[in-house]
């Protein structure tokens, strides 16, 4: 069987789809670099939920916080030369991808097409931004993460029909005295998954001022659904998203919801990393993938490893005797490490482009069958 890598989609150089603000943007962008002092819109820290509020234990993440409600990020002039880049016909002709989990995306695009968006990710100032409302020190996951797309555009007939049933079903629930789940809920943009990587920064790049829904859902550790509120455009949330249950709501009163997920891990070598590729296979090209999972691992193991060195050294000059309990401890948990790396490296004519198999699936959302009943009645909002 011929290897299963995949390939990006056969699109034209020109999207069939307009872009809601794109005389704005061709009037506003200019060329410079990424300036922290001119593109970063960041004040204050966001509140934040932990993950005890959302009814799972402190310790289930790498971190406390589970996620932020919106803040400010990017100017809109960031905003605008990132729409640039990322509409650019060379990121629409080789770097679009779809699969059963989401529609429409633009992944890997940033390190080849995309310097300002490589920059603003790469930032010091960004990283040091993200990590202070993720409550840890985080880093960039590797560079095909940097600036993933989700794209869910409609026609301007469709959006007004969109609306017109929004408002009859409204009305109808006023008049009858009842309330379901929420029509935006029928068709998610992403649906139910946790992610591969720790913590993701979802980035809001369309205009969102007339949308009706557009929130992520996120499954509570008692089975609630509670949702955050979307961020406005150069606005921003961060998510522990490998650890918690959540999709991407369809947004009503928009004809465009452009937003840029990046996604980040701990940057401290022995803080434990749980990446997983299961989302992320079907839709990369694997030899980069692979190529760039393993190695930050390894980067990861060497620093372990050097690390181990000096202690034991040390001890040594001391004249302390080798703690071998702990040095079995350490080897097993990199034996364990290694293995799990290896499992992740799924061999490439196994993976089918586009589809995350059963079995990926049932491990995604383990709960979403039991917990969907309990979910019928309104959810929370955050």
């Amino acid at each position: 069987m011929a290897a299963a890598a995949v390939l990006p989609a056969p699109v034209d150089s020109k999207p069939n789809w307009t872009p809601i603000i794109a005389k704005a943007a061709s009037a506003y962008v200019g060329n410079d670099d990424f300036t922290p002092a001119r593109h970063l819109a960041f004040k204050e820290t966001p509140k934040v939920y932990t993950m005890n509020d959302i009814g799972l234990p402190e310790d289930t993440g790498v971190s406390p916080v589970a996620v932020s409600e919106p803040f400010p990020l990017f100017s809109e002039e960031a905003v605008m030369r990132m729409r640039q880049e990322v509409l650019s016909p060379e990121v629409l002709s080789n770097c679009q991808y779809s699969s059963n989990l989401a529609q429409c995306q633009l992944r890997g695009f940033a390190n080849k097409y995309a310097p300002f968006v490589y920059d603003v990710w790469k930032s010091p100032e960004t990283l040091a931004i993200i990590s202070k409302v993720a409550g840890i020190d985080l880093v960039t996951e590797m560079d095909l993460e940097i600036g993933h797309i989700n794209i869910s555009v409609k026609s301007e007939e469709e959006k007004q029909e969109e609306l017109r049933a929004y408002n009859d079903r409204a009305q109808f629930e006023a008049d009858e005295g009842i309330g379901g789940c929420p029509w935006e809920d029928d068709k998610p943009i992403v649906g139910w998954h946790r992610d591969s990587y720790p913590f993701v920064c979802v980035t809001m790049l369309s205009d969102c001022t007339t949308m009706i829904g557009g929130e992520t859902a996120l499954r509570t550790g008692t089975g609630e659904i509670m949702k955050v509120r979307g961020p406005q455009m150069g606005c921003a949330i961060v998510l522990q998203g490998r650890y918690i249950e959540h999709q991407a709501l369809r947004a009503l009163g928009t004809a465009e919801r452009i937003s840029m997920v990046t996604s980040f891990r701990p940057r401290c070598p022995t803080v434990r990393d749980d990446t997983v590729l299961t989302t992320v296979r079907p839709i990369s090209n694997l030899s980069e993938l692979y190529n760039q999972f393993t190695e930050y691992r390894l980067e990861i193991l060497e620093e372990r490893i050097r690390q181990q060195l000096k202690e034991m050294r040390e001890a040594n000059s001391a004249g302390r005797r080798l703690a071998t309990p702990k040095l079995k401890a350490f080897l097993e948990e990199q034996v364990s490490f290694l293995a799990h790396m290896n499992r992740e490296m799924v061999d490439d004519e196994q993976v089918v482009p586009g589809i995350l198999n059963d079995e990926d699936a049932a491990a995604l959302t383990p709960r979403s069958r039991k917990a969907e009943a309990k979910s019928k009645k309104r959810p929370r909002r955050f």
